[in-house]
């Protein structure tokens, strides 16, 4: 039997046991700081729903509908999310999950359009194909998440912290990255001729210190600041990049055509297999 002591609508749920919460219309309802533990609310809709504070670690919610869903600080860790249905392409309508514990939560293929996850916990989550387009990561722990083929384009990633994520064949077009914590992610690819896609985003400032960035596209990218040290762009194609004041140390870049790359007081020469053009030697 589901808790539902801290349920406001007790005289709704009260006779509901946790196996007939799947494919349950939970629209709207007040459900904050409830005890969901465990409960499976697989294809149940509980679209504009207020869930603040609610218990649900390891709630089973495969192919929920949370659209416009209120999740402050909600546990969710361990919770399968796969498939479900949060975001939204209409501002305002997308779920809000700032300061959730997602620890360990299966958020495959799930739809997180315009989602705001921020400053929430999403260490370990699995995130292979999510839609993240305009969602809002902005200071969430994302260390060691999985986010193969994922969409992150636009997204609101200043302050995240990806340390060692796992980010292959993604796409963070236009992407907020200040000051990002990238530091031993893999941005590489899982196919021989696959690459991951990072154009147009603002990385100032961001730690990519060893990140892996073999055959990546990073047109336009700016790296202001950014700590480069030790990464690998071999075969990287960074036409029209910046990369100003930034660290560069160790940075493997064979391969890597430099001619339209805006390099002002950053020392290759300490970088590796750098091809400097003459004409930007005095400026770098």
């Amino acid at each position: 039997m589901i808790n539902i002591k801290k349920i406001n609508s007790a005289e709704i749920l009260a006779t509901i046991e946790a196996d007939t919460l799947v494919g349950a219309d939970l629209r709207e309802m007040r459900l904050e700081g409830a005890d969901l533990e465990n409960a499976d609310l697989n294809h149940a809709i509980l679209d504009f729903a207020d869930l603040n504070g609610a218990n649900m670690q390891g709630a089973n919610l495969q192919h929920a509908s949370l659209v416009g869903a209120h999740m402050n600080n909600v546990n969710l860790n361990g919770a399968d999310l796969s498939y479900a249905e949060m975001g939204s392409d209409f501002q305002g309508h997308a779920a809000m999950l700032p300061g959730s514990q997602l620890k360990n939560a299966n958020l495959s293929h799930a739809y997180l359009h315009g989602v705001d996850f921020h400053e929430s916990n999403l260490s370990h989550a699995n995130l292979n194909r999510a839609d993240m387009r305009n969602a809002i990561f902005f200071r969430t722990n994302m260390t060691e998440v999985i986010a193969n083929d994922c969409l992150f384009i636009r997204a609101n990633l200043r302050e995240a912290n990806l340390t060692h994520a796992d980010l292959k064949d993604s796409h963070f077009n236009d992407a907020n990255m200040v000051k990002a914590n990238l530091s031993y992610a893999d941005l590489g690819s899982k196919h021989e001729e696959g690459f991951s896609v990072i154009n147009k985003a603002n990385m100032e400032r961001a730690n990519l210190s060893h990140a892996l960035m073999n055959n990546i596209f990073a047109r336009s990218v700016n790296f202001h600041q950014a700590d480069l040290s030790h990464t690998n762009l071999e075969d990287a194609v960074i036409t029209g990049s910046i990369i100003s004041h930034a660290n560069v140390s160790n940075a493997e870049f064979k391969n890597v055509e430099l001619d339209t790359i805006t390099m002002v007081y950053s020392n290759f020469s300490k970088a590796l297999n750098a091809d400097i053009p003459e004409n930007k030697q005095h400026v770098c």
